[in-house]
């Protein structure tokens, strides 16, 4: 007679041992997550699940940066914030001090349910990877003239912007400027443009902070410097 070539230590053929009905029922209630998403609201303040390559990961929204409707800001998080244990097992898996990142809405699969915990880096004992698919959220806007060949210098830096859509703002401030001024022809240039663009911390010297100044006024200053 043919031995079975799986069989459960200490339980009969068949039948589930406590611990595994608990796991079982828990992977099922994660596919039922997966299968029926908690609809996400943009503005609400609501922890969301998203998408980090096979995996499903918590994360905070950042008030005032989560009603874009194709790019919000985020930070993620260990599954089980916020109990204490969350915070040591999140510093050792790299959840910690990565900040507010550039998070697609398209990678956001609902709000956040327990279920989805099963499915996170955490639950399988695996550091978060180093590239997770998003930039940091922190912005700047790029004020570039551009040559016909395509070559350019970049006139203008503003930032850091801690909000998505501020920095979205002052770039179509900038460029109804651009458009609507003759005399931002500079010679040797074809186009002056205005573009949101991640925030270089390593060349932070050559930015402008635009809180409590007027950027267009900071344009015509750049514009008047590289005429000469």
């Amino acid at each position: 007679m043919k031995r079975p070539l799986f069989r459960r230590c200490s339980h009969a053929p068949g039948t589930l041992s406590p611990e595994d009905q608990a796991v079982v029922d828990q992977f099922r209630a994660s596919l039922t997550a997966l299968r029926n998403p908690k609809p996400w609201t943009p503005g609400t303040a609501l922890d969301i699940a998203v998408r980090i390559g096979p995996f499903v990961e918590r994360a905070h929204t950042r008030p005032g940066d989560d009603h874009g409707p194709d790019m919000i800001a985020v930070t993620l998080v260990h599954p089980d914030t916020p109990h204490a244990h969350a915070y040591l097992h999140g510093r050792q898996l790299g959840y910690a001090d990565r900040g507010w990142l550039r998070c697609q809405t398209s990678a956001i699969l609902g709000t956040w349910q327990p279920a989805y915990a099963l499915l996170s880096h955490a639950a399988a004992n695996l550091p978060l990877p180093d590239d997770v698919g998003m930039t940091p959220a922190h912005y700047g806007v790029h004020v570039e003239a551009r040559r016909t060949d395509g070559t350019g210098n970049t006139l203008l830096r503003l930032g850091p912007y801690a909000q998505t859509w501020i920095a979205s703002r002052d770039a179509y401030r900038l460029n109804t400027e651009l458009a609507g001024s003759a005399a931002t022809v500079i010679p040797g240039f074809i186009t002056v443009t205005a573009k949101d663009a991640p925030f270089n911390v390593s060349d932070h010297d050559s930015y402008v902070s635009p809180y409590g100044i007027d950027v267009t006024r900071l344009l015509a200053d750049a514009l008047a410097e590289i005429r000469g």
